[in-house]
């Protein structure tokens, strides 16, 4: 249970605030770790704190009463919720990247999405497959089961991508592939399908999501060109002209690096109280103890400054109102695998010195190790982008995912 710690809410354009109010809640979250396991989603107490500290609001224009943060304060807030726990962490990225998709609906659509203000928890799915929308008179009938529904059950509204079929054949557009949208459902139409029984991030309540035959007003559907198309630059601000690549995909590295950051200082706790029983003294007083754990905290440190000097860069080219390249897109994704990479290597030198200690269940190191790992197991971390990396450095075309 949570400690009663007050967080103040937030106003709409005060980064620094928000970040202050993520850092207080790192022990308020960490108190509620062990219902975040059992009930494998966020407690709706917990959803309120979050709320409060502004979390929800940061990808929010600020004329919708947001907080239009840049991208090194989202990311850095992403990162301290995940050193209080990884599933937070987690959804907090995924929610703030579905508020951007969000805002590629038309002005009607986007009025009602954020109708009871800035702080709108969402959920659902950014892949192109699970769903079939006939379309019909002021928008399309949807039928479809979508994967990986990250904190569904406490969304206000659910995201998914659609096939447009007029009656019974699909859409075609102009180059002969089929017609995609995306669509924004009320939860309550919604069935959450329990799928989510894994390893670690168990907290983020990534399940199935149905609908069956929800009408969808064309208000809440925009296109569905592919994952990396920006469909929100028509609002004002250097965060909404940035490419969608710089931000869906690497959002989820500051989760991996937040809870490594929870794992080394998980360990070091270890150490200074654990007496191995083979050795005498604790075991922060063992050389190879000490050698992993200035190894981790180079690992981290490494992955955060890469992150920074490439957004860094990028935000600074797109502010200047020049357009990025595919090099600077292809150092955006491999900042998010090598994030992941090293956060994972950082953990595991964490899990190796804490000894059987690690392997208690329960323990907040057991539960970063494998939080972590799920992470670098997602899709936008994979080691592939090293390789369309390198193709986008030799000069050779790297495909559409750095499009």
């Amino acid at each position: 249970m949570a400690t009663n710690a007050m967080v103040e809410s937030v106003s709409s354009d005060d980064g620094e605030a928000i970040l202050a109010a993520a850092a207080a809640l790192r022990p308020v979250i960490r108190g509620y770790q062990e219902e975040i396991e059992r009930e494998r989603m966020i407690p709706p107490a917990l959803m309120e704190y979050l709320r409060a500290a502004g979390l929800y609001r940061m990808m929010v224009p600020q004329e919708l009463g947001g907080a239009q943060l840049d991208l090194l304060t989202c990311f850095r807030a992403i990162e301290l919720a995940s050193e209080g726990d990884g599933s937070v962490g987690w959804n907090i990225a995924t929610s703030s990247a579905q508020a951007l998709t969000a805002l590629s609906l038309p002005d009607a659509g986007v009025r009602e999405i954020f109708a009871s203000g800035p702080d709108v928890p969402l959920a659902g799915t950014l892949g192109r497959a699970g769903g079939r929308g006939i379309a019909v008179d002021g928008g399309y009938v949807v039928t479809g089961r979508w994967s990986f529904g990250s904190g569904c059950q406490a969304s206000m509204w659910m995201n998914g991508g659609f096939e447009i079929f007029d009656g019974p054949e699909p859409r075609r557009l102009p180059d002969g592939t089929a017609a995609r949208a995306r669509g924004f459902f009320k939860s309550t139409e919604c069935t959450i399908v329990d799928t989510w029984r894994v390893t670690g991030l168990r907290g983020t309540g990534s399940h199935d999501w149905a609908v069956h035959e929800v009408f969808v007003p064309s208000e809440r559907t925009s296109p569905h060109p592919g994952s990396n198309a920006n469909l929100w630059s028509r609002w004002p601000g250097t965060l909404y002209q940035m490419p969608a690549s710089m931000f869906i995909g690497p959002h989820f590295g500051p989760v991996a690096t937040g809870i490594a950051r929870a794992g080394i200082d998980a360990l070091a706790e270890i150490a200074g109280s654990k007496t191995p029983y083979t050795q005498a003294g604790l075991l922060r007083d063992q050389v190879q103890v000490q050698e992993w754990v200035g190894r981790a905290e180079v690992l981290l440190g490494s992955a955060r400054a890469y992150r920074e000097a490439v957004v860094s860069e990028m935000w600074k080219t797109v502010a200047a109102g020049h357009p990025v390249t595919v090099e600077q897109m292809a150092r955006s994704r491999m900042a998010g695998s090598y994030a992941a990479d090293c956060a994972m290597q950082a953990t595991d030198l964490m899990y190796r010195a804490g000894g059987t200690t690690s392997i208690e269940w329960g323990q907040r190191l057991e539960r970063c190790w494998r939080d972590v790992h799920v992470v670098g197991q997602n899709f936008a971390l994979l080691p592939e982008f090293y390789v369309l990396g390198g193709k986008a450095l030799l000069g050779l075309p790297p495909g559409p995912k750095l499009s």
